[in-house]
């Protein structure tokens, strides 16, 4: 069985976003149940060193428009980070989602054995064999940390999520 890029990116991407506005909807739902602001949880960590939720969804939403502008070869828009409501970081993560959702399957072919340079590190630029590497070993893997850390923020504030809520509907077996 072969993968598209576009299935191992956008696909993945457009998913994970849809499941972390679920559970948004839930964690304003608590907040409505508890009665207090939704806005409290922006400035939540798990740990001291850690940055707050508002980053966190500010980071999986850059991932993902990142990673699928450079495996398209475009550039991605720059959206500023200036989310201070609960409400701005849902509206953040579905600018992204409109985003993704722009792009067809084929504005990836042959991505993947590509060299790629992105803007990061020490000399503000790092250079991959190949944007399948890239995509693999760093986009996604962070864009996982970040909607991940998200999650587990509102789960330790006591919002009522699971894994069936991290993962999303499973397709039918087989």
């Amino acid at each position: 069985m072969s993968l598209s890029v576009h299935q191992v990116s956008v696909a993945v991407f457009e998913r994970m976003l849809g499941n972390l506005l679920g559970v948004l909807d839930k964690a304003a739902a608590h907040a409505a149940a508890k009665k207090f602001d939704p806005n409290n949880y922006l400035s939540i960590r798990l740990a001291p060193d850690m940055l707050p939720f508002v980053n966190q969804i500010r980071f999986c939403s850059d991932h993902a428009k990142r990673a699928t502008a450079r495996m398209a070869g475009v550039e991605a828009p720059v959206y500023e980070d200036n989310e201070k409501t609960f409400d701005e970081c849902k509206a953040r993560i579905k600018k992204t989602l409109d985003y993704i959702k722009g792009f067809k399957p084929a504005q990836f072919e042959g991505s993947e054995t590509k060299p790629l340079v992105v803007p990061a590190g020490v000399n503000k630029k790092r250079t991959w064999a190949t944007a399948g590497d890239y995509l693999l070993v760093s986009a996604i893997p962070n864009f996982y940390f970040h909607v991940t850390t998200a999650y587990a923020i509102l789960r330790e504030s006591g919002v009522d999520v699971g894994k069936d809520d991290f993962i999303g509907a499973q397709p039918p077996a087989v």
